[in-house]
C-alpha cells in the first residue's frame, strides 16, 4: 500500500509491545484500515493524546517494511467527540456501531456513504441533538441499507403480499427469509420477533429518508421498544457475528 492520506475515525486499538500500538480506522478513502503506531504510548509529540476511539482524524500512512503492518506516520485531531467519552452510555452505542462496522468491513473495502452515516451518528450523539436510542435505529437501518443487508418489510417475505394488504396488527419478522411474514404464512415461519404495522412504516421511513430529517423522527416507546429488539436481532444475525459489545450497551442502556 502506498502512502495516503484520508479523513478517519479510530474504531479499535490494541497495545503491541510495549510501546506500539495497533490501530484501525475506518477512512474515506481507503475503507477500513489496520495501521501500527510506532512508539505510540510514549511519543509525546505526534500522537499524545488523539489515539482515542471514536476521534475524528486525518491520517497519514505508509507501507511497512517487507510484510509487516502498514506505518500510521502522522495524525491531526479533527473532532474529539468528549461528550461521547464522558458518558458511559454514549460510549455504549459508539462502541457498537463502531464493532458493526468493523465486522462487516473487510481490509481496504471503501463506503462513502457509510463513513458519512457514521460522522454524522457520532456528531449527532455527541451534541445531544438526537436522542441516542433513535440514533442506534438510524444507524442499524442504514447501516443494513449501505451492506446490501435490508430487510423485506413492505411484503411477506414467503408469499409477497404487500404490507398495507396485511390485516395482522402484530406482523412476524423471520430472522432466516429476511423479513415480514403475513398471517397466512406465519405457521412456516419460527419467528419469534413481531412489529406493529406504524413500527415498521416508521422503519422503511428511516431507512431511506433524507439522513438529516429521519435524525428527527419521532418514536413512540412502543415502537422505540419494537425497532431496537428487532435490529439487535437482526443486524447481528446477517452480519454474521454476535458483538461483544452489545452486551454491555444492554447492560447500561436497560440496567
Amino acid at each position: 500500500m502506498p502512502a495516503f492520506s484520508t479523513p478517519a475515525v479510530l474504531l479499535r486499538r490494541l497495545d503491541y509491545g510495549d510501546f506500539d500500538l495497533i490501530t484501525t480506522f475506518f477512512t474515506l478513502e481507503k475503507g477500513k484500515v489496520t495501521l501500527i503506531a510506532k512508539s505510540a504510548k510514549k511519543s509525546t509529540k505526534r500522537f499524545s493524546g488523539i489515539l482515542e476511539l471514536f476521534s475524528a482524524l486525518e491520517i497519514v500512512g505508509s507501507t511497512g517494511k517487507g510484510k509487516g503492518l502498514p506505518v500510521l506516520q502522522e495524525a491531526v485531531l479533527r473532532k474529539p467527540f468528549d461528550g461521547i467519552r464522558a458518558d458511559f452510555r454514549k460510549i455504549s452505542y459508539a462502541s457498537y456501531w463502531a464493532e458493526l462496522i468493523n465486522n462487516w468491513m473487510e481490509e481496504n473495502f471503501k463506503s462513502v456513504s457509510l463513513f458519512y452515516l457514521f460522522q454524522h451518528a457520532l456528531t449527532e450523539l455527541d451534541n445531544d441533538r438526537t436522542p441516542a436510542n433513535v440514533l442506534n435505529i438510524l444507524f442499524q437501518m442504514r447501516l443494513l441499507n449501505i451492506s446490501g443487508l435490508k430487510p423485506c418489510l413492505n411484503r411477506c417475505s414467503y408469499c409477497r403480499q404487500d404490507l398495507d394488504t396485511i390485516k395482522e396488527a402484530k406482523i412476524s419478522v423471520d430472522l432466516q427469509k429476511g423479513g415480514i411474514v403475513c398471517g397466512n404464512c406465519s405457521s412456516a415461519s419460527p419467528s419469534r420477533i413481531a412489529l406493529s404495522k406504524g413500527t415498521i412504516k416508521q422503519l422503511l421511513w428511516v431507512e431511506s429518508g433524507r439522513l438529516s430529517k429521519a435524525s428527527r423522527i419521532k418514536f413512540t416507546s412502543a415502537a422505540l421498544k419494537e425497532s431496537t429488539e428487532f435490529l439487535e436481532e437482526f443486524v447481528p444475525y446477517h452480519i454474521g457475528r454476535q458483538p461483544r459489545s452489545l452486551k454491555f450497551l444492554r447492560q447500561v442502556r436497560d440496567g
